[in-house]
């Protein structure tokens, strides 16, 4: 069942004017996850975002405006652009599970976040796992392989942290959490989707396999604040 997707055109904005007012910073027409949660923002005016990006960088060195390019303040470098691709999936799927997958607790979290670390830290702050469910598969007592959910809103969840342990790649695990994480999103009666860089082919290729679809291109301007 297909809902009105206009939310996914700004996810950043609507998950923080949504199901994760809470943990924003609003600075008026542009708003910030607070920084141990996620290093994303977004806007509506583009005129607003100079005095935002301003305030928020005395908070954090590095993060993202996600959409169309910000208005930066004066004494900021031109922003760096990530292009990444939106993809969603409007079906359950049916891909076999046969290793035991778990969902984390705080018992887990200094094992989530070495894997982060060692993987995929960039996007990742002390409170994103706070942010949604995560899954995970565990081997030899080492957690090997992880999916969470970050973006939330009223009819959307966003899959992320689609990570594996470099000694268990090739492992057909990363499958299995997709599936297992999409599953559950749906049975939440929310539709899953997700964010990937235009350039990660091999990603690409797994969730198109799996049943996702292209939906647009999204824009990620990584802005750093100058060091005195």
């Amino acid at each position: 069942m297909k809902v009105n997707e206009d939310a996914l055109d700004n996810p950043v904005w609507y998950a923080l004017t949504d199901t994760h007012f809470n943990e924003s910073i609003d600075y008026g027409h542009v708003k910030f996850y607070k920084t141990d949660y996620a290093p994303f923002g977004a806007f509506i005016n583009y005129e607003d975002t100079a005095s935002a990006i301003q305030k928020h960088a005395q908070l954090i060195d590095d993060f993202f405006i996600v959409g169309n390019p910000p208005k930066m303040p004066p004494n900021f470098k031109a922003p760096i652009k990530y292009v990444g691709l939106q993809m969603i999936i409007y079906k359950s799927i049916n891909h076999p599970i046969t290793e035991d997958i778990i969902e984390l607790n705080k018992t887990h979290y200094n094992q989530l976040i070495d894997l982060i670390n060692l993987v995929y830290p960039e996007y990742f702050k002390a409170k994103t796992n706070a942010l949604g469910r995560y899954y995970g598969i565990f081997k030899d007592n080492k957690l090997a392989a992880i999916t969470g959910e970050r973006l939330q809103t009223k009819n959307f969840i966003e899959i992320s942290a689609v990570i594996t342990h470099p000694d268990y790649n090739r492992k057909g695990y990363a499958k299995q959490l997709i599936t297992y994480t999409t599953n559950a999103i749906f049975n939440k009666n929310k539709i899953p989707f997700l964010h990937v860089d235009e350039n990660n082919l091999g990603p690409i290729a797994l969730y198109k396999k799996l049943g996702f679809t292209i939906r647009r291109k999204l824009e990620f301007w990584k802005i750093s604040r100058l060091k005195n």
